[in-house]
């Protein structure tokens, strides 16, 4: 039981791993260019300081789980892993909460303030984008899904099931 337990731990973490390591990569590469009235518009990541945020909470899970991976089961640290877990769950929650809400203007404007939509001119910036949220979404519900393991794990001894 306690090797299974192991085994589905690292699968949840390498898992966790690959959705924080590509929403980052992914984040990263997007830009794309346009032309709108003879002025050449770029749009980047780096533009937005709520993008830059997400990449750097996704970088911040992706060294944390790949840190992770390489400690012994057997160490006393695993108390403070638990804690963390539940750290990196809310820094990534909080930074793609940030980043769905500025994807969310660049791809339907804001008719109250006067702000146009640009998903229009710049469709390949926003598909990264889109991807990189899909990738952060994935690695949230991951940590999420390892937070209430954990949890289990921790309780399950102390509420015995009766035969």
């Amino acid at each position: 039981m306690v090797k299974a337990r192991g085994i589905i731990t690292t699968l949840l973490r390498l898992l966790a791993l690959g959705a924080t390591l590509s929403a980052t990569v992914v984040m990263v590469t997007s830009h794309d260019s346009a032309d709108v009235l003879n002025l050449k518009f770029s749009a980047k990541y780096t533009n937005s300081p709520t993008f830059k945020y997400y990449v750097i909470a996704e970088a911040i899970a992706s060294g944390y789980s790949l840190i992770v991976l390489f400690l012994s089961s057997k160490s006393l640290v695993w108390r403070l892993i638990v804690i963390l877990d539940v750290v990196i769950a809310m820094l990534l929650t909080s930074s793609i909460s940030a980043a769905l809400a500025i994807a969310q203007i660049g791809k339907k404007g804001n008719s109250h303030a006067g702000w146009l939509p640009i998903c229009g001119q710049v469709p390949k910036f926003c598909d990264h984008v889109t991807g990189a949220l899909v990738a952060g979404f994935v690695a949230a519900i991951v940590y999420l899904v390892l937070n209430l393991y954990s949890l289990h794990a921790v309780l399950s001894p102390l509420f015995p099931v009766k035969p």
